[in-house]
C-alpha cells in the first residue's frame, strides 16, 4: 500500500491510498474550516451548512441524493469539528464516479432552499436539546468552554438556538464562499482506487468549480488556555466530572508524548487510574484520560462518572495519580502502550475508511502524510524521564479546568484540588 498525492491547479490536493485486496472505496471531501472559523453571528453555521448540503442541490433534490448513493449499496455522511469538517461516502469501487459527482453537487450547487432550512433548523435545535439533555455529552462541552473561557475554540459546535434560528440562505453561501477554497480542501480515497484515474475524477469536477483562495478571511485569534470551573448540580443517579490541564498542540515536540501519557494514565484497562479507582478501589464506574490536540493548544483531561457518595474519595484518588506520574513512569508501561498504538494503527490500515480518515487529518495538520513506520519511530524515542517531565509540567504549571454535572455538592473545590496535587505557588484558574 502506498500513498500518492497530487495537487490541482486550484490548490485541492488530491490524496489516495491504493489496498488492491478490497473491492470498496472509502472517499470524501475535508475542508480545514470548523466551528472555530466562525464570527460570534456565525455559531453554528458550519455545522448547519453540513446539514444543509444534503438537503437538495439544482439538479438532485434531498430525496434523490440519498437515494442515488444508497440505489448503489453505498452510504453519505458527514461530520463537523473545532478546526475541520468532512463529507465522505463509502462504495464499490465500480461507483466511485457517482459518489464524486455527488460529493461535488452537494459542495458546489445546493440550493439553501427555504423550506429546507426551516426544517433543517428545526432538526438542529432539537439536537441542542438532546445534547444538553445529555449529561456525558454536555459535561464536554461546557469544559473546553471553561478551559477557553469566551474564545471560538471553546464554543459548543452545535451553537446557540438564537443564532441557528437566524442564519439565512446568503449567510450560508458566504460562509461556504469564504471558506470552502481549494488552498483548504483535500479529496482523500482509500481502497480500490487507481490514484491517476481518481486524480481525473477530481479535477474534471472540483479542478474549475473551486476557487483557489477565499477572500476576506478574518485572522481566527490564537487559543488562549484559561482554565476554569462549572459546576451544574442536577438530580441525577451520577456524577459527571472533568479534570483538565492545558494539553499540546499538534504540531509541537510534546504531542505524542501527551498521547502515550493518557494512554498510560487511563487509556485502557490496565491503565493507572482503571487499576487504582475502578479495580482497586471501586469508585467509579468509568475512568478515562485523554488528550485533544488543535493547532495550537490542547486539552488534557480525565473523565469520571460517579455516585454521588463516592465524589470526595474519588478525586484525591486521581489527583494522586496524575502527581505520581510526574514521579516516575516506568518503560514497562511505555512498552505497553506503544503496542497499544501500533496495533490501532495496523488494524486501521484493514479499514478504508478509517485510513482515508486518518489521511485527510494528516494533510490538513501537517500538509503530508506520516506513515506508519515515522510515527512510531516519534513514539520509540519517548524515555520514561520525557513523559514524567510532561506529566509535571502539564499539571503542575498549567490551571485546572473543572466541569461537573450531577450530584457534586461534595467536588473538591480548584484551590483545594491544587492542594491535593502538592502544587507549590502554581498557577491556578479562579473560581467562577
Amino acid at each position: 500500500m502506498k500513498v500518492k498525492t497530487t495537487t490541482l491547479a486550484n490548490g485541492v490536493t488530491v490524496v489516495t491510498e491504493t489496498m488492491p485486496h478490497l473491492e470498496s472505496v472509502a472517499l470524501g471531501v475535508w475542508v480545514k474550516s470548523g466551528s472555530r472559523d466562525e464570527t460570534a453571528a456565525e455559531h453554528g453555521i458550519a455545522h448547519l451548512l453540513e446539514h444543509m448540503a444534503f438537503k437538495g442541490t439544482r439538479k438532485r433534490s434531498a430525496r434523490q441524493i440519498a437515494e442515488e448513493i444508497e440505489n448503489v449499496g453505498g452510504e453519505l455522511n458527514a461530520a463537523t469539528s473545532t478546526e475541520t469538517t468532512s463529507y465522505y461516502a463509502r462504495v464499490l469501487k465500480d461507483h466511485v464516479p457517482l459518489a464524486i459527482d455527488i460529493l461535488h453537487d452537494i459542495l458546489t450547487d445546493s440550493v439553501f432552499d427555504e423550506d429546507e432550512l426551516t426544517r433543517e433548523k428545526h432538526v438542529i435545535l432539537q439536537e441542542i436539546g438532546a445534547a444538553n439533555d445529555t449529561p456525558d455529552d454536555v459535561v464536554y462541552d461546557k469544559f473546553t468552554e471553561a478551559a477557553f473561557r469566551d474564545q471560538t475554540i471553546g464554543r459548543p459546535i452545535l451553537g446557540t438556538p438564537e443564532t441557528v434560528q437566524s442564519f439565512t440562505p446568503a449567510q450560508i453561501r458566504a460562509y461556504l464562499a469564504r471558506h470552502y477554497t481549494g488552498d483548504r480542501i483535500v479529496v482523500v480515497a482509500a481502497g480500490a482506487v487507481d490514484h491517476d484515474i481518481f486524480v481525473k475524477l477530481v479535477d474534471e469536477r472540483f479542478g474549475q468549480s473551486i476557487k483557489p483562495t477565499g477572500t476576506l478571511l478574518r485572522e481566527i485569534p490564537a487559543a488562549n488556555y484559561t482554565g476554569g470551573d462549572y459546576r451544574e448540580t442536577r438530580d441525577l443517579m451520577d456524577a459527571q466530572v472533568l479534570i483538565g490541564f492545558e494539553g499540546r498542540a499538534y504540531q509541537v515536540r510534546d504531542f505524542y508524548c501527551s498521547q502515550l501519557l493518557a494512554n498510560i494514565l487511563g487509556g485502557g484497562m490496565s491503565s493507572r487510574l482503571f487499576q487504582e479507582v475502578r479495580e482497586k478501589r471501586g469508585l467509579c464506574y468509568s475512568v478515562y484520560a485523554f488528550h485533544w490536540g488543535f493547532s495550537d493548544s490542547g486539552l488534557f483531561g480525565v473523565h469520571a462518572a460517579t455516585g454521588a457518595e463516592d465524589l470526595a474519595e474519588l478525586i484525591p484518588v486521581i489527583l494522586s495519580e496524575l502527581a505520581k506520574a510526574a514521579d516516575g513512569v516506568e518503560e514497562q508501561e511505555i512498552n505497553r502502550s506503544r503496542a497499544q498504538v501500533r496495533s490501532g494503527l495496523l488494524m486501521a490500515q484493514e479499514s478504508p475508511a478509517a485510513r482515508a480518515s486518518q489521511i485527510a487529518r494528516q494533510m490538513l495538520l501537517f500538509g503530508r502524510p506520516v506513515s506508519n513506520e515515522e510515527l512510531m519511530e516519534r513514539l520509540a524515542n519517548l524515555t520514561p524521564k520525557r513523559l514524567s517531565d510532561l506529566a509535571g509540567r502539564l499539571f503542575f504549571d498549567t490551571p485546572v479546568t473543572v466541569s461537573a454535572i450531577g450530584p457534586v455538592g461534595e467536588l473538591l473545590s480548584i484551590p483545594d484540588m491544587v492542594h491535593t496535587l502538592g502544587r507549590n505557588g502554581g498557577r491556578t484558574a479562579a473560581a467562577e
